[in-house]
This record gives C-alpha cells, sequence and structure tokens, in this order.
C-alpha cells in the first residue's frame, strides 16, 4: 500500500520546482537591477558634489564637466549630461552654483519595461555656495 502512495509523488517536486523557479528568477533579477541603478545613482550624486566643488572654487564649466567625467568613469559617458548653472561670469562670491547631472541608464532584463521606463532616467542635483 505505501509503495503505491510513492509512486504516485515522484513528479511532487519537480511540480514545486517548476512553479516556484519562476518567482525566485524574476526576484533575483530584480536584485540585480536595483543593485546596478543604486550604483549608479550614488556615482551621479558624487559627481555632481564633485563637480559643484570645482565650480565654487572657480572653475570653468569645461573643468566642472570633466570632474564629473573622471567621477563617471565607470558609467557611459555619452549617456551622462552636465548642467552648470550660472554661467561662469555670474559666479560671484556668495552666489548659488547648480550642479546637475543627468544619466540615463538601461536596464539590463527586459521584463522590468513594464513596470519602469527603459532606459531610466536618474537626477542629482547639488547646491554650493560659491566661495
Amino acid at each position: 500500500m505505501k509503495a503505491r502512495f510513492l509512486k504516485n509523488e515522484r513528479g511532487q517536486a519537480m511540480v514545486e520546482l517548476a512553479l516556484v523557479l519562476p518567482i525566485l528568477l524574476i526576484l533575483f533579477m530584480g536584485i540585480i537591477e536595483f543593485g546596478r541603478v543604486y550604483h549608479s545613482y550614488l556615482v551621479i550624486t558624487n559627481a555632481s558634489r564633485e563637480g559643484a566643488r570645482v565650480a565654487i572654487l572657480g572653475g570653468s564649466d569645461d573643468a566642472i564637466s570633466a570632474r564629473v567625467g573622471e567621477v563617471t568613469a565607470d558609467l557611459d559617458q555619452t549617456k551622462i549630461q552636465t548642467v552648470v548653472t550660472p554661467v561662469p561670469a555670474e559666479r560671484k562670491s556668495g552666489e548659488l552654483a547648480k550642479i546637475d547631472v543627468q544619466y540615463k541608464i538601461p536596464l539590463v532584463f527586459p521584463l522590468f519595461d513594464i513596470v519602469i521606463p527603459n532606459p531610466l532616467p536618474l537626477s542629482s542635483k547639488t547646491v554650493m555656495r560659491v566661495e
């Protein structure tokens, strides 16, 4: 009698794996994608701060963009945009310098296109007072 029950349950583990595996894979892909996006956000936030530091010390727009490029060296440079306000002639002591770094990170896993846009736009703005 016992042997008959074992014979009927042989495919149970395979069915359970088939039901749970897609959910685990989506969860795993989501963790990887979130890590990539969060890393990129931290990098552009740091780049924005570094660019603002150059701006408040009297650096030109080219020097600011170069510094942002150095800090974001591990990202795709063609997708990084740096906006500096005000123009160098208007950056006087006591005025505010604003550096906005924008980056569009392409998503690796196409399944997440349903929920979030691909490429995902990230932006970080830093405001510091000119010295």
